[in-house]
């Protein structure tokens, strides 16, 4: 009897432990020997709300340093120390809701191996990056085109703001191609879950952090693609977004708090005057406008100042880096964002892993504006500790202006050569990300008048200046439109989808312009991958004439002399006249047509071209 008695007592207290439903932790894991630590949970009950804050875990080498409870009482942080001594394991987390003791089981991982040599390797001025629009690249996967549940239905191809079904395993089918054309390291805009309503092509509007889009193809293709870029040698972005999120993220329709994002009386849109933040003159009410006020109606402005939300983005750019073997990231609206957070966001990720690239994207105009967001030799209050930016004034006020504008004291190639002189502002020249056009700007071939010459130019800079390279998909097919709408800069690839006529990953149906841009691409990329000058080596430029611009990448091993003509007439070479350089060298081989010349003669390079000739002795 007494023993009856004792089993039934030992079930009863059974029965107040159980299984946790509905109830998600984040980070959804986490790893032993991480330099970040104390880390903090996000515990949130999707059903019934926690009636205390007291959070139980009873594992070796991890202590519960303390625990909060918000207002919505579905929500509870836990700040947790792993002891250098934690194993690896499951480990077991217990909360009570409504008297009852709820178990959720929380991975503890070893971390991955290769830390600065198999991942986490950093972009450098060796990478030539390409950035994709996952869906408009390639379907390799009609299955996930719509995926049931998600509130964006939509599936056409003649619609530019509808899905249009490209995946992460079309991307995975064309690595040859990718890596053919001379590809080193992929950047997708963000493939994170955005299950809005609409506009869900460009990722921008994540709704859960911790999930990567299911119509993309979920975690599981994502760690297959990242693990066959690494096996092949390449390298891997991971777009990171922390100014805002998308309207139906579960933090702003289940808000711990109301301040997880800026709260203003009426809806109020940033001012985009990014001036504010440094102008001498300015005023706060300015900056608070740029800093806090939303992009968009649909994607809330993160108040970054809250701590517990600062956490948690740190926490995911860690999380998604060590998950999936990221080796850079680019910094979405990064002028945006509370600049004491990013700087300590910046140094959490270099702390963890050394070798890691980060860059953000500055949009702004003027060369100083730039530089005042990334590490600089300014001597301002605030200093930026971001390694790299996008660099947008070599494209607005460099690469653009040299093909479209007459040539002038400030004006035509002028413009590129007063740009680059100004690299002095910055401690990292070389770490600059270069590039003709983006995902938010109209496409190069466009701005250019359609001009497949200029087109050829543009390539030919993009792939020898100082910096780091940037394509954008379908430009080396010379894809055309300008951003008015952006959905007109952001169309498919061609041959991406099975019913396509022009393939440009095989060539079927592309103009002779087409193909010779793309082999031109394809021959520069490749030569550059192992030329040491034009992937480490110094850059030395002479004032433009009439036009005329010449500019060396060299080393003590290599040396390479482009000269742009931007004018509508050829153009007598000298080579005499650049002897800082030239001297000691007899001729010079053209890497793309492989024809030579002797630098002892004169020559003329006609109107709207650009050689690149490796000098020889």
């Amino acid at each position: 009897m007494k023993k009856r008695i004792f089993f039934y007592l030992v079930l009863m207290c059974c029965t107040f432990i159980v299984n946790a439903k509905n109830i998600d932790i984040y980070p959804t894991n986490w790893w032993v020997g991480m330099k970040t630590n104390p880390i903090q949970l996000l515990i949130r009950s999707t059903g019934e709300a926690f009636s205390s804050a007291d959070v139980l875990i009873n594992y070796s080498g991890i202590k519960v340093l303390k625990t909060h409870q918000f207002s919505n009482k579905r929500y509870v942080a836990v700040d947790i120390l792993i002891s250098p001594d934690a194993l690896p394991g499951n480990v077991s987390i217990e909360v009570i809701q409504k008297g009852k003791k709820q178990k959720i089981n929380w991975s503890l991982n070893s971390r991955r191996p290769g830390n600065g040599t198999l991942y986490g390797q950093g972009v450098n001025s060796a990478d030539f990056i390409d950035l994709i629009m996952v869906d408009r690249f390639s379907n390799g996967d009609p299955t996930n085109d719509r995926v049931k549940g998600m509130r964006d239905q939509s599936l056409d191809r003649n619609q530019m703001y509808d899905r249009h079904g490209g995946d992460l395993q079309g991307v995975i089918n064309n690595l040859d191609y990718l890596q053919g054309l001379g590809i080193t390291t992929l950047w997708f805009t963000p493939v994170m879950e955005n299950d809005m309503m609409n506009r869900t092509e460009h990722g921008y509007a994540i709704t859960d952090h911790y999930k990567i889009d299911a119509r993309y193809g979920g975690d599981t293709k994502y760690k297959e693609l990242s693990n066959q870029l690494h096996q092949r040698g390449m390298k891997l972005i991971f777009d990171a977004v922390y100014n805002h999120f998308g309207l139906y993220h579960f933090l702003e329709q289940d808000q711990p708090e109301n301040d997880w994002v800026h709260r203003w009386p009426e809806y109020t849109q940033t001012n985009y005057r990014e001036q504010s933040l440094f102008d001498p003159y300015g005023t706060k009410s300015d900056q608070k406008k740029m800093s806090d006020g939303w992009f968009d109606k649909i994607m809330p402005d993160i108040n970054q100042d809250n701590p517990y939300m600062a956490n948690f983005l740190i926490q995911n750019c860690i999380w998604h880096i060590e998950t999936f073997g990221i080796d850079g990231v680019r910094l979405d609206t990064y002028t945006y964002n509370d600049l004491n957070f990013a700087n300590r966001c910046n140094q959490a990720i270099l702390n963890e892993f050394p070798k890691m690239t980060i860059f953000g994207e500055i949009m702004v105009h003027g060369v100083a504006n730039q530089a005042y967001f990334e590490q600089n030799n300014m001597d301002t209050p605030f200093k930026s500790n971001l390694p790299s930016v996008v660099d947008f004034q070599s494209l607005y006020y460099g690469i653009i202006p040299a093909l479209t504008q007459p040539f002038g004291w400030t004006e035509g190639v002028n413009k590129l050569y007063y740009t680059l002189s100004s690299d002095f502002l910055s401690k990292n020249p070389m770490q600059k990300v270069l590039l003709i056009d983006n995902h938010d700007e109209p496409r190069f071939f466009s701005v250019v008048g359609e001009n497949a010459e200029k087109q050829k130019i543009g390539f030919q800079w993009l792939l020898t200046c100082r910096g780091i390279p940037q394509l954008y998909y379908g430009s080396e097919v010379l894809a055309k439109g300008f951003k008015a709408p952006d959905g007109l800069v952001r169309a498919d690839f061609p041959g991406g989808w099975a019913t396509d006529s022009k393939n440009a990953f095989t060539g079927k149906g592309l103009t002779d312009d087409e193909k010779s841009t793309q082999d031109l691409v394809r021959k520069l990329a490749n030569f550059r991958k192992t030329s040491s000058a034009l992937t480490t080596g110094k850059m030395m430029h002479y004032i433009p004439v009439d036009g005329l611009y010449v500019y060396f990448r060299y080393d003590a091993t290599q040396t390479i002399m482009c000269i742009m003509n931007t004018s509508n007439a050829q153009k007598e070479i000298d080579f005499q006249k650049y002897d800082e350089r030239s001297a000691g060298f007899s001729s010079g081989k053209n890497v793309i047509t492989d024809e030579n010349f002797s630098l002892s003669k004169k020559t003329s390079i006609p109107a709207m071209k650009m050689w690149i000739l490796e000098l020889n002795k």
